[in-house]
């Protein structure tokens, strides 16, 4: 982060300053290495299953801001029960096309969210410059446009299909033993 980010490294300095642990995670040894207080060298490409156990060990032991979670984020929103994790189609998510090799993520969607039409056939008239274009287009990622009030959620994360249990379960997989075996950091 010092070499690519010297102006916002500054803040983390600044936290040091002030009693916070640097910890920095990578496979090489930066400027940002000597200046933390924990260098942790894992594999090259093995960050994901790394950020995994971090992912798994905040959710197994309660680990986060519980109220902002459930406010904020949409971890207490229900999925729809079309959707089937990785691990019960033999490392694929649920709406794979084998002959496109590509997704269908409609059974991904929130219970209580309709589909809108694809893109392309959502109804613009125009050619102006706030019309002819997907209501979703209009703000954000272009995802499909939906109210949360309308989504069925589940405030005490108990429900097997709120966003929350699918991580905890997705996530539970990556163990310590795995990290370490696929990161080679113990």
């Amino acid at each position: 982060m010092a070499e690519c980010h010297p102006v916002g490294f500054q803040w983390v300095m600044e936290a040091k300053a002030r009693g916070a642990k640097v910890i920095h995670i990578d496979p090489r040894f930066t400027r940002t290495s000597a200046v933390a207080d924990t260098h942790v060298p894992l594999r090259a490409g093995s960050d994901i299953a790394f950020l995994g156990g971090v992912v798994n060990h905040i959710l197994s032991n309660d680990k986060y801001f519980r109220e902002y979670v459930v406010a904020y984020t949409n971890a207490s929103f229900l999925v729809g029960e079309d959707f089937v994790d990785s691990e019960d189609l033999g490392g694929l998510f649920s709406g794979y096309d084998e002959e496109s090799a590509t997704y269908d993520p409609s059974s991904w969607s929130y219970e209580g969210v309709e589909e809108d039409a694809a893109a392309g056939d959502r109804g613009g008239k125009g050619t102006g410059p706030d019309e002819g274009h997907a209501e979703g287009d209009t703000h954000g990622s272009g995802g499909p446009s939906m109210n949360p009030r309308d989504i069925r959620r589940d405030e005490t994360l108990q429900h097997p299909r709120c966003v929350y249990q699918i991580l905890k379960r997705h996530y539970a997989r990556y163990t310590p033993e795995m990290v370490e075996q696929v990161c080679g950091v113990p």
